[in-house]
């Protein structure tokens, strides 16, 4: 049997050895920088919005502005994904940022931000997220050899993780410092290591042709035959509905009423978020096949007590390790599910696929905002939090009983990894 130290040794080789591929350095570098720059501009407007209003529905209201274009504009992203050249695809939809992160920063600097103006450009960033995430889902395995998809995928989502260590907790600091406004510029800079590093990308060694028939109705088609694939959708989609509020919406004004703190206490504990997702990414990278279905279980378990706790406590501490410990659960359950998808899709169908797959996300993390957000104005937020820990550790629970060793099972299509030979 493997012992926890050759697992590990094996699990930094593999990271090791994605760095001597040019490409995936490049993105990899570019996209750290953006994440950073994104994270720290997140905890601002959070931050802004609580001087803004009381009202928990409302960051339900702008989580569900940032959703609604997801859940419409996802497939077309897909379909985007498989037709065009993901580097200008994602180019695009980083100069976009660029525009809204500046607006912002001026209207919260000139004093002139409203709710309307979150509410209009979390629409606008939805748009270009819409179109990012199955780009980058599909890009991230052309940039490497078959045998180091689990791996890059795996390296690219703790590289996310990690930058929610470092964004928040800068973007904290710049907001006492030198105000609200501040982590808005940064963000927009930040986008342009990522244009930089995506134009230096070299082009795929095929691609379709304009004129090509691309449907989205295959993406459909081929998820829908897989069983796994079945089964992994329903617990992304119960982790969405009552996992995920309670880290991206409910926390700053848990924070604030809960427990009574500021920006940098809010700052320190979405970092703790941070440090948790890079901890559930590097297991990511030690993790056998076969201990896939036990992984899940425990990370399961793990979301129920630490929600459960969050609905007892005054305690900062206590918060910093639930939050810590939820984000090790996101990490988990969203990057292993990555890794299976993508794992058990071929090539051509990999952007459509991963924006089917992606609904279980985006077609109902906007209304799970709002159900948390008006359940805690309705009943208070620490009867929300825990009816939302034992509604989803009934519903996980029993899907990961009823799908068995499905998420372990050998991938349908034999056509797995990237035909592009990484180079310099």
């Amino acid at each position: 049997m493997m012992t926890l130290a050759h697992r590990r040794s094996r699990g930094v080789h593999r990271t090791l050895s994605l760095f001597r591929t040019a490409p995936f350095r490049r993105y990899i570098i570019g996209i750290a920088i953006s994440d950073t720059g994104t994270w720290m501009q997140t905890m601002a407007q959070a931050w802004v919005m609580t001087s803004l209003t009381n009202q928990a529905v409302m960051f339900g209201i702008v989580n569900f502005a940032a959703g609604i274009p997801m859940l419409v504009v996802t497939l077309l992203g897909g379909v985007a994904s498989d037709r065009f050249d993901k580097r200008k695809v994602l180019a695009m939809t980083q100069i976009a940022q660029v525009i809204v992160s500046v607006v912002l920063g001026c209207l919260v600097r000139t004093g002139h931000i409203r709710l309307w103006h979150i509410i209009g450009a979390m629409i606008l960033l939805g748009v270009c997220t819409a179109f990012q995430l199955p780009v980058i889902a599909a890009l991230v395995p052309e940039l490497v050899k078959r045998e180091q998809i689990p791996t890059a995928i795996a390296l690219d989502r703790t590289v996310f993780y990690g930058c929610r260590f470092v964004g928040p907790f800068v973007g904290g600091v710049l907001v006492e410092r030198w105000g609200a406004a501040s982590p808005f510029f940064v963000n927009a800079f930040s986008f342009v290591a990522l244009i930089v590093a995506l134009m230096s990308l070299p082009p795929p060694a095929s691609k379709p042709s304009f004129q090509e028939h691309v449907s989205i109705h295959e993406g459909f088609r081929y998820l829908v035959r897989d069983r796994t694939m079945i089964f992994l959708t329903v617990l992304i989609a119960l982790t969405t509905l009552f996992v995920v509020p309670v880290v991206y919406v409910l926390l700053p004004l848990y924070v604030r009423d809960i427990l009574g703190f500021g920006p940098r206490e809010m700052g320190w504990i979405m970092a703790t978020a941070g440090i948790g997702a890079i901890i559930g990414s590097f297991g990511l990278l030690m993790l056998e096949p076969r201990r896939r279905l036990n992984a899940l279980y425990v990370n399961v378990v793990a979301a129920v007590l630490a929600i459960f706790m969050m609905s007892r406590t005054r305690s900062c501490l206590v918060t910093a390790v639930s939050i810590g410990m939820l984000a090790i659960v996101l990490s988990v359950i969203f990057g292993l599910s990555n890794i299976i998808v993508q794992e058990r899709t071929p090539n051509d169908l990999r952007g459509r696929v991963s924006a089917v797959f992606g609904l279980s996300f985006f077609a109902l993390a906007p209304f799970a905002g709002l159900i948390l957000t008006s359940a805690s104005d309705l009943t208070g937020m620490r009867v929300a939090l825990i009816s939302a820990s034992g509604v989803y550790g009934v519903l996980a629970l029993g899907t990961l009983m009823i799908s068995g060793q499905a998420v372990c099972d050998r991938p349908l299509s034999p056509a797995l990894g990237s035909e592009f030979v990484p180079g310099d």
